[in-house]
């Protein structure tokens, strides 16, 4: 209770005034749910929630007068929202909503007690509030607890006020976000809490993707997103939302030293994670990149002759089912493409021993990874998961080379920005070619060219195109060539 006492003192400047014009009107208010629990676990949270017995129109009257700015976009939900001295206060009248049991979309119902309110939150973790009552002018916070849930963040349990099967056909997207709290903090789930889950997981397809996309974003943000998404997986729900992930558990790892695939990539997804820089946002396209990474070995995968198998190409099929699965979540495109592309690159080091790494190599993976550069970095490191430290050193090793290869050819040529070395309209001037597929043609030989042999002086590499040019139209004449009579009119 000190906890969250020192949370409403650091906003004591401005909750006080705010207290004291819902007393005015009669009203109760109190802190709620995240930030309460947040304070019980050490936490400085930034989010201020409020519940209160005031409906919709005497909250806004309310903060129009205290706050600088508000707006009522959920004021038909019960909530208003405003801003002041740089924070943002969200408060909700009491509900004692409805559910169909059809959709997640309650027929809202405003209720008149904070029990009332509390017993119909998600988790009991969530359902403890903190009224904001006055003494002499002074606040004076007063603990609600009526659900337990105090008891479940010392223990760091997840469970649901009611019985979790009402909780869930209520809305099933609460079965979510027990992974969400899961990965974010930590928690475990109840043992009815997981039952239930499990018992229900089509109840998921009942929401609209969107919110699960929303939901999973949270997930893989946390501070242990594999955790969360293996919950997702032992309860069945992850086979609606993200069928790729437990089909995983079918392959076993081609090195033979991982229970199978799908806690290999648990691990990556750990190791990526863990790779981050301390203190910066959580990287969501290297986060999903790692998890998603070997999605498409178990359609590749293949019975080698004399034991063992094999995975060939499974970072072409599985860029292709990452990005399949992506849209399907309606992710933005960039997000898409970006994973899309680290999964396909994640087996491009593996094909080059210590020491084999050509100039030539080194410009193609540059020049393909692009502004993912870092990210694929990160990605093949957390790939690493054998469990000998020998090949571990090893692996590591090798790929500090290539880093060293990288920055080594950088510091000759501008790798982050490998161009032919003849543009376009010199490309048309030589060959005397307008605007056209041929141009795009010749373009792209010369940035290959680029890429395989370096930078070339500009003789060179007209050389080169003309040269290019003369082999793809045998028997033209060859570009800049006069001819006899030509010279002879001359």
């Amino acid at each position: 209770m000190a906890r969250v006492a020192a949370n409403v003192e650091k906003h004591q400047s401005f909750l006080e005034p705010l207290a004291a014009a819902f007393a005015a009107r009669g009203e109760s208010l109190h802190l709620v749910g995240g930030p309460v629990r947040d304070a019980m676990l050490g936490k400085i949270g930034h989010d201020l929630d409020f519940t209160t017995s005031a409906r919709p129109e005497t909250i806004r009257e309310i903060l129009d007068d205290w706050g600088e700015k508000t707006w009522d976009t959920g004021i038909e939900y019960g909530t208003v929202s405003a801003v002041k001295q740089g924070q943002q206060v969200e408060i909700t009248t009491f509900r004692a909503d409805l559910y169909d049991g059809v959709t997640r979309n309650p027929e809202v119902t405003f209720g008149d007690t904070l029990e009332g309110d509390l017993v119909r939150r998600d988790f009991a973790c969530n359902a403890m509030a903190v009224e904001l009552s006055l003494a002499d002018g002074a606040l004076q916070p007063v603990f609600h607890d009526p659900v337990g849930g105090l008891e479940d963040v010392l223990d760091r349990r997840l469970d649901t006020p009611q019985a979790p099967e009402l909780s869930f056909r209520d809305d099933p997207l609460r079965m979510l976000r027990a992974a969400r709290f899961v990965s974010q903090l930590g928690f475990e789930v109840a043992p009815r809490v997981f039952d239930a889950m499990r018992d229900m997981a089509d109840e998921i397809n009942r929401i609209t993707v969107e919110r699960v996309q929303v939901e999973l974003n949270k997930l893989m943000a946390g501070a242990r997103p594999w955790e969360g998404i293996d919950l997702l997986v032992q309860t069945g729900l992850a086979q609606h939302v993200l069928p790729e992930v437990p089909a995983l558990q079918l392959e076993q790892d081609e090195h033979m030293q991982h229970k199978d695939v799908y806690r290999h990539s648990l691990t990556v997804l750990r190791q990526a994670t863990e790779l981050e820089e301390p203190g910066a946002e959580p990287d969501l396209k290297l986060r999903w990149a790692a998890l998603l990474h070997d999605i498409g070995k178990p359609d590749t995968r293949a019975v080698k002759e004399g034991g063992g198998v094999s995975f060939h190409h499974h970072e072409v099929v599985g860029a292709k089912m990452a990005r399949k699965r992506l849209r399907a979540l309606k992710y933005p495109k960039h997000m898409i493409e970006d994973i899309g592309q680290l999964v396909y690159l994640h087996m491009r080091f593996h094909g080059f021993g210590e020491g084999q790494w050509t100039d030539s190599a080194v410009r193609r993976y540059v020049t393909d990874a692009g502004d993912l550069l870092p990210q694929l970095h990160k990605l093949v490191r957390a790939d690493c998961t054998t469990r000998n430290p020998k090949k571990a050193r090893r692996l590591q090793r090798t790929y500090d080379h290539l880093e060293e290869r990288i920055a080594e050819l950088a510091a000759q040529e501008d790798l982050a920005r490998v161009r032919p070395d003849l543009d376009g309209n010199e490309i048309m001037e030589i060959l005397g070619l307008s605007p056209g597929p041929e141009v795009g043609k010749a373009w792209k030989y010369m940035k290959e060219l680029r890429l395989e042999r370096g930078e070339l002086d500009h003789d060179e590499a007209v050389a080169e195109l003309k040269a290019w040019w003369a082999a793809e139209r045998p028997g033209a004449e060859h570009p800049g060539t006069e001819t006899k009579e030509e010279n002879a009119d001359a």
